[in-house]
């Protein structure tokens, strides 16, 4: 398979509008479930209401989860294409450790709205543990990409693309040239000839 800029591009761009489209319908979900501190902050207009409005009979706001499934959703779509750098010292507890704390702040943060505080100290308390969370599966999901590529290919190359296996073998004949050598692979000093 060939991988051409344009390709790659392409994918980018992909990933790119999917990643929008999840952190727009959280942003949804939070002008929605937090309207009334948006209406005393001013910082709503007849045309957000008119697109709310039309918006509600999708569906998309029928429970606080629905909105918060479809965002997550999207985000990990767009994890699915997502491609980071090279990094040989990522861990599974890590990346359990972000997608966990994530998921349970992202999920188990409508509880807030139970709290004894005013509507505006809610929605803010409630907007920064959701974004908070969001935020953390983002990073556990690109390191679990990563992780995943980096066990799934079979590079030849170290972690700073320097060496690969050399011919070991002593080989004589008319044009052979055999130069003593010594190369790093996989952290181990080989030599060569």
């Amino acid at each position: 398979m060939s991988h051409t800029g344009e390709n790659e591009q392409g994918l980018r761009k992909i990933v790119d509008l999917t990643r929008f489209a999840s952190i727009f319908i959280l942003l949804l979900h939070f002008y929605y479930y937090c309207y009334t501190a948006f209406k005393q902050w001013e910082f709503r207009s007849t045309i957000t209401d008119r697109l709310m409005a039309n918006i509600m009979h999708t569906g998309l706001f029928s429970s606080q989860y629905t909105s918060k499934f479809i965002a997550i959703g999207l985000l990990v779509i767009s994890l699915l294409g997502a491609q980071g750098k090279k990094d040989e010292k990522i861990n599974w507890k890590a990346v359990a450790g972000y997608l966990l704390i994530g998921i349970l702040l992202f999920f188990s943060s409508g509880i807030l709205f139970r709290l004894n505080y005013s509507l505006e100290n809610i929605a803010i308390i409630y907007m920064v543990v959701t974004g908070l969370g969001f935020l953390l599966i983002l990073a556990g999901g690109n390191l679990l990409s990563r992780l995943i590529r980096l066990n799934l290919s079979n590079d030849v190359f170290n972690s700073l693309n320097e060496t690969f296996p050399q011919e070991e073998r002593l080989l004589t004949n008319e044009y052979a040239i055999n130069l003593p050598a010594r190369y790093n692979l996989k952290g181990r000093i080989r030599k060569v000839g």
